[in-house]
């Protein structure tokens, strides 16, 4: 397999035969939690910068991406422009939308933000594709990161056949609840560094190559649920209500949030999986600042549900043990 360094003078090298113009200043622009990566170029003789995604083959896949970028900028979603691509080494060259992303803004900014991030994903929501179900057999495969990962080989402490079935009957309530929802088009990282602040259609939609049909409220908890910043209750209801009044479906309002509350607790049990094997087994020890939030936002949401009191009662005294 090629090291790091070859694939570096291949990308270079791809580089001179893709484009009528030297691309110089060859650096990292970000890491995301897997194999991609990306470098950010100058095309001095254009007066802009762009993007090179380098996606090793042997563990990645450029097609996604690219057949994604296709359904997403269709609908007049501001996703990275497809300039150049190679997909058997795995090499893609794109339009570059920034290094500002809603992380860095929402502090100041949340309400426009996340209103022009519910307009993008509004229309992204309206996309028709045979993009992969998000079904019941890929939910509790993620969910089953958590005791994997999260529980056994970062706390350390293994389930016993009456913990195992308390796990069990709340990840088939979490699953139920996904599959009664309308199944819609689920970017799957909809958050916060994912979201780049742009002066022309707001935002920049990017790290969606892993989108797929599912429920209607996923993505909101991405956005509103956010692993890496957190909002008041009261927040969180009203953006949700701004939502509601857009989409053009009519839902009972705590229908709704029970149904973006129950996902939450989907999504946030396989984040603690995730979360944990990238420092586990990838060395991305970053990823541990984010677990508290990623853990309160469960146990907030269990106390909120008494069918989900178990499942608190049992995360609490995993923790308290170790």
């Amino acid at each position: 397999m090629p090291t790091p360094d070859s694939r570096i003078e291949s990308i270079q090298q791809w580089l001179q035969q893709c484009w009528p113009r030297p691309l110089t200043n060859l650096r990292p622009a970000s890491a995301d939690a897997s194999f991609r990566r990306y470098f950010r170029v100058d095309d001095a003789g254009g007066g802009r910068s762009l993007i090179v995604m380098d996606a090793p083959p042997a563990h990645e896949d450029c097609r996604p991406f690219v057949h994604i970028t296709e359904l997403i900028r269709g609908v007049g979603v501001n996703a990275p422009d497809i300039l150049a691509q190679d997909i058997e080494q795995g090499f893609l060259l794109l339009e570059d939308l920034g290094s500002r992303t809603y992380l860095d803004h929402l502090r100041d900014n949340a309400d426009a933000l996340y209103s022009d991030a519910m307009d993008a994903l509004l229309r992204m929501q309206d996309i028709n594709s045979d993009l992969p179900a998000y079904d019941a057999s890929l939910l509790t495969q993620e969910m089953t990161l958590l005791e994997e990962w999260y529980l056994n080989v970062h706390l350390g402490v293994m389930l016993d056949d009456e913990q195992k079935q308390v796990l069990e009957n709340a990840m088939q309530l979490l699953v139920g609840n996904v599959l009664e929802q309308p199944q819609v088009f689920v970017h799957r990282d909809y958050h916060s560094r994912n979201l780049m602040v742009t002066d022309v259609n707001n935002p920049g939609v990017i790290d969606y190559q892993d989108a797929v049909i599912g429920a209607i409220t996923y993505d909101l908890v991405s956005l509103f649920k956010d692993c890496y910043i957190e909002w008041p209750r009261e927040r969180v209801e009203h953006w949700l209500a701004q939502y509601l009044d857009r989409c053009g479906q009519r839902f009972e309002q705590q229908q709704f949030i029970r149904w973006f509350d129950l996902m939450g607790v989907q999504r946030h049990l396989k984040v603690l999986g995730i979360f944990a094997r990238l420092n586990h087994r990838d060395g991305k020890s970053q990823y541990l600042n984010d677990l508290p939030l990623t853990l309160k936002y469960v146990l907030t949401t269990c106390e909120r549900y008494d069918e989900l009191k178990p499942l608190r009662d049992l995360l609490t005294q995993l923790q308290a043990t170790t």
